[in-house]
């Protein structure tokens, strides 16, 4: 907030400065000068009194309303230095600012003996099982002899795999003897003979005979990974699971267990959701019973009693309309399904046995779109609970939740004028609220004032409130405050795109650039398979044009009825759809 108020200050002490008809100047990129800079495309941003008029090495340069003006810039190898001059009638203030742009060299061979680099696969600490593969790339003095505790690594060829000369790569094969944690050591020997080691940043070791070789989650946002690698969506997630569900582990790699699904199928899982089993905690196949489908007046309930709690993996298909689901540990031992006629959306249910130990149950449903569904546990009775098309499509009866990004320390993207993210959400996600009442819809929000909610929260939140319908409020950024822009959606899974692309054809009638809609997206608020919803990119707060349009609140009052608008028009295909 400290931030926000002083970028505010800056503008107004600015337009004081413009009503005394004295030309104003600030610039925000480069932040210093010379800067020093490895990539020909750059950028000069900066705000100026709305009023004035600014060129850049005596070419005009356009001023948003806003104030704000920016240019694109190819630098060619060298020093560029670009005179700014903002005039205002009779008077004009110029800065210059200089950069100094190194082509990057490319990538160069290590030119004395010795190791300069070494990377291992996976990363982190390691507990493997014997037999398990280690990967290791070494960059190193070329032409010499590098071993990997007697293991020895290969000098790749240049342009087969490796750009300059003394690229080693190898496997290391973990062994029993790896029992206790250590780091490998890499050795290197030249041709005349010098030795050199290093030794790999991370330990590995197998897992101890008398260690824990099995875990159970520890809580409703467990969720199973395909591998152990990391962005800043958090990895690749195969999707949540419930608590108090067991697996042996395999391994582990940094902070991630591996865990055992099938005989053929592994899993990552963090450790802080789940919690060691003492070492002989045995997990034989599990046989499945007889399945029974019931409903009440909003859901329809799949049940089938186990001996325990097994892993599982659930996808949406469509076209038909299904849910699938892999039960993990399983054998096939359904001989009838009972299907009660209180089951409303439910349309029939299939299983199979498609690998050992996976028992696959197809839920085809009566309705086109996906309303939700969620699974879990009662006791060991495996539950899937698939939620009804609502009785009434219309907003006067349906619940819709409305989540504003951000908030807090998580202020979000900043726009060059110094508005923040979290208060623009908030402001859209509150006209939104507004204008679902106003058609009769009921409005829940994890947030309606400044103040930060953890996703974990928010997904809890709207996971026990159950709304029909989630719409996520955003505003994107980027480095180019140009050529970046345009509305955007994000969805996860493929029964929810149709909600996606209504919401999205009517953001673009706001004049907005079509920026796409993205599927298989891995962002928290897209995990939910309870509720049909988005994550709505409205805009770039980055780009100079469109941060100019949201600071309008009659923008942001446009852009909440087209957002009413696409969810009536969401509706009006599904009621169209109806059987």
């Amino acid at each position: 907030m400290k931030v926000c108020l002083t970028w505010f200050a800056v503008i107004w002490m600015m337009a004081v400065q413009a009503q005394e008809g004295a030309p104003t100047l600030r610039i925000a990129s480069p932040a210093k000068t010379p800067a020093m800079v490895s990539t020909p495309k750059q950028f000069i941003t900066g705000v100026t009194c709305k009023e004035c008029a600014v060129t850049i090495n005596d070419e005009p340069v356009k001023v948003y309303k806003t104030g704000t003006f920016a240019r694109e810039l190819k630098l060619t190898p060298g020093t560029s230095t670009f005179r700014i001059k903002v005039t205002a009638g009779k008077k004009s203030v110029e800065r210059s600012v200089t950069f100094e742009y190194s082509v990057p060299l490319p990538p160069q061979p290590v030119d004395k003996p010795g190791i300069a680099s070494l990377q291992v696969f996976p990363e982190g600490n390691l507990i493997l099982q014997p037999g398990d593969p280690v990967y290791l790339e070494v960059k190193a003095y070329p032409g010499s002899i590098v071993m990997v505790d007697g293991t020895l690594l290969y000098e790749l060829p240049t342009g087969a795999g490796a750009s300059v000369p003394g690229i080693y790569k190898g496997v290391y094969v973990v062994s029993e003897n790896d029992s206790i944690p250590r780091k490998l050591t890499v050795t290197l020997t030249t041709k005349n003979g010098e030795v050199y080691t290093k030794t790999t940043p991370h330990t590995i070791a197998t897992m101890s005979y008398y260690g824990s070789d099995a875990l159970r989650t520890t809580t409703r946002l467990a969720h199973l990974k395909y591998g152990w690698g990391e962005d800043r969506l958090g990895g690749a997630k195969i999707g949540y699971v419930d608590s108090l569900i067991p697996m042996k582990i395999l391994g582990k790699a940094g902070r991630d267990y591996k865990v055992q699904l099938s005989p053929t199928r592994s899993a990552y899982i963090e450790s802080d959701y789940v919690e060691l089993l003492p070492r002989g905690y045995t997990l034989p196949p599990v046989l499945t019973t007889k399945m029974t489908i019931s409903g009440d007046s909003t859901h329809d309930y799949l049940k089938m009693a186990l001996q325990r709690r097994l892993p599982y993996e659930s996808r949406q298909l469509v076209a038909p309309a299904a849910i699938e689901i892999d039960l993990y540990g399983a054998v096939n031992n359904t001989n009838w399904i009972t299907q009660l006629a209180s089951a409303k959306e439910v349309e029939r249910v299939e299983y199979a046995q498609p690998a050992d130990e996976v028992f696959r149950i197809t839920i085809y449903l009566k309705h086109a779109q996906h309303w939700g569904y969620s699974v879990y546990y009662e006791g060991n009775t495996l539950v899937v609970k698939v939620k009804q098309q609502p009785a009434s499509l219309y907003l006067k009866d349906l619940v819709i939740a409305v989540d504003a990004g951000h908030g807090g320390s998580n202020t979000g993207a900043q726009g060059l004028t110094g508005v923040i993210e979290k208060n623009v959400v908030l402001d859209i996600s509150l006209k939104l609220k507004a204008a679902l009442e106003r058609e009769g819809a009921k409005v829940i929000m994890t947030r309606t004032r400044e103040q930060f909610v953890e996703n974990r929260q928010r997904i809890l939140f709207y996971r026990d409130s159950t709304p029909d319908i989630l719409l996520s409020i955003h505003l994107n950024s980027a480095v180019d405050p140009i050529n970046a822009g345009g509305t955007m959606m994000f969805y996860r899974y493929p029964g929810f795109r149709m909600l996606n692309e209504v919401l999205y054809r009517r953001m673009q009638e706001l004049g907005l650039r079509p920026g796409g809609i993205t599927g298989s997206f891995n962002f928290m608020l897209n995990s939910p398979t309870e509720y049909p919803n988005a994550l709505v990119e409205a805009l770039f707060l980055s780009n100079l044009e469109e941060e100019a349009l949201v600071v309008d609140e009659e923008f942001r009052i446009r852009m909440a009825e087209q957002l009413v608008a696409g969810l009536k028009d969401y509706l009006e295909q599904c009621r169209a759809q109806q059987p």
